[in-house]
């Protein structure tokens, strides 16, 4: 295999630089579900924290002061991301021009005697970023390159929601126990390009840094491959997934499937409270779209291409293939809990939990497979196949929630929290597509009203990290991505 050059590494690295998607902040969670236990930290087990419990925990529903009770919620998460790519005396850093994503919400309950049930409707999490036709373009090396003259959109977004239908049960005045039965849905659009050292190093089994592909398509294309040993393909100069919609709420490809959550809440004295939850992992069917096309810019002899003898003559060209797209295997992972609220003074309330996400469980590796068409346009790739799998391997990880509220006046509560979780992605394994490397949150928030109505309003500061893979030192640079975020919720709650 051909040793590719400083500035071809650094245009290799960029193609998965491009498409780096911003996360949810506790890995792919978000950092709270609710403006009243987002503004103390995330902190939700053990007190009254609205409809918001089905995602935190369903037993605290049973806390719930009304006969009825209905939310509704809009947040918006405001990402800032850049990667840059460091390949010696070259650096290219790139911003993220995907800032601002909606989480809407909404849950309504009903008290009946020791029975709390209803229904929630609740954006889980997810990722997003768009790199446009100008963050990755041509290397100047490659000369004149029709292929990629006017450059390739990057783009991710991965949106997964839950409606959920909860119920709880007062045993006595102290303990209450909750389930929940969950559907769950996500989608992803993707926009990717993988350069021809990601390629390089993804079809070579002595390789393997990055991942792995195999199949039918990767095959065929390795018989014209001429650094693999092929006739016709001088340089792949890039391969491109596009499977992308423009609507905001829901992916081109497409899974639905299951979950749910248990939970307890005990009252140990008229002060203090305790509660814990186990969300179960989610039985996700794989994503899937039949509206994809990969596409591969190349360099190749005129004559090859068109299905003769080689001429000799090189010209860039692009070969789109339509086809079909599955992501296989996503799911969201089990997540344990333990929380405890303290009553502090009549007008002050601390709380506080620990949180483990068994990331390390869900995210090994992004497996994708993509079957060509089996039609006379996709030549002689009609039917082919081709699995690819990026290496992940999370870490689970462990996020600690602190908070309090003052209750200033009969009409008016101030909170304000802490959220610290631990990088879940290994440095080696950091991908500038997954780059859930955000550590601190700081929150604020407030609510206003009494009687039937009350809105709260929390925000949110993820402080800024870095994180880099050191490349393998030859053909994929080091890469840094960082990620700060500022996020908002507003809710409206009536109560009756």
């Amino acid at each position: 295999m051909k040793r590719l050059n400083q500035k071809t590494a650094l245009a290799a690295a960029m193609a998965m630089v491009f498409s780096a998607p911003a996360l949810a902040t506790n890995g792919m969670n978000m950092e709270g579900y609710g403006p009243i236990a987002t503004s103390m930290g995330g902190a939700s087990m053990a007190y009254d924290n609205g409809t918001a419990a089905v995602m935190n925990n369903p037993a605290t529903l049973s806390m719930m002061n009304s006969e009825h009770r209905f939310d509704v919620a809009v947040g918006v998460l405001g990402p800032r991301v850049d990667a840059t790519v460091d390949a010696g005396a070259m650096t290219m850093t790139s911003d993220s021009t995907g800032r601002s994503y909606m989480m809407p919400a909404m849950g309504w309950a009903k008290k009946s005697g020791t029975l709390i049930y209803g229904v929630g409707v609740f954006a889980q999490g997810g990722m997003g970023t768009e790199f446009g036709s100008n963050s990755w373009m041509a290397d100047p090396s490659m000369g004149t390159n029709t292929a990629l003259t006017a450059g390739l959109v990057n783009r991710s977004e991965v949106s997964v929601g839950r409606a959920i239908l909860p119920l709880s049960f007062s045993v006595n005045d102290s303990l209450s126990v909750a389930a929940t039965l969950d559907y769950v849905w996500a989608g992803m659009d993707l926009q990717m390009a993988m350069s021809e050292a990601q390629f390089q190093d993804l079809a070579n089994p002595a390789a393997q840094n990055i991942g792995e592909a195999s199949g039918t398509l990767v095959q065929g294309f390795g018989l014209m491959y001429e650094p693999f040993g092929g006739t016709g393909v001088q340089k792949l100069h890039h391969a491109y997934f596009d499977f992308s919609n423009d609507d905001k709420y829901s992916g081109k490809a497409q899974a639905t499937g299951y979950g749910g959550k248990i939970g307890l809440a005990y009252k140990i004295n008229r002060k203090l409270n305790v509660g814990a939850t186990y969300h179960a992992k989610t039985s996700l069917s794989d994503m899937t779209t039949s509206d994809a096309v990969m596409s591969m810019g190349v360099l190749a002899d005129t004559g090859v291409m068109s299905g003769g003898a080689p001429s000799g003559t090189y010209v860039d060209m692009n070969i789109p293939v339509s086809g079909k797209i599955t992501v296989k295997n996503f799911q969201w992972p089990a997540t344990y809990a333990f929380g405890a609220a303290y009553q502090a003074s009549d007008k002050l309330m601390v709380v506080a939990d620990v949180k483990q996400i068994a990331w390390s469980d869900v995210m090994k590796d992004f497996s994708m497979s993509f079957e060509a068409d089996n039609v006379a346009a996709n030549g002689g790739f009609a039917g082919a196949k081709m699995d690819m799998a990026l290496y992940q391997n999370w870490d689970d990880q462990t996020v600690i929630s602190l908070g309090g509220a003052y209750q200033v006046k009969n009409d008016l509560v101030l909170r304000a929290g802490y959220n610290h979780a631990n990088n879940p992605v290994p440095e080696k394994y950091l991908n500038a597509l997954f780059p859930a490397i955000v550590e601190s949150h700081l929150t604020l928030g407030l609510g206003m009203g009494s009687g039937a109505q009350q809105v709260d309003l929390s925000f949110t500061k993820a402080l800024n990290v870095e994180s880099t893979n050191p490349g393998n030192g030859s053909t994929i640079p080091a890469v840094t991505s960082s990620h700060s975020q500022f996020s908002w919720q507003l809710m409206y709650s009536y109560r009756y």
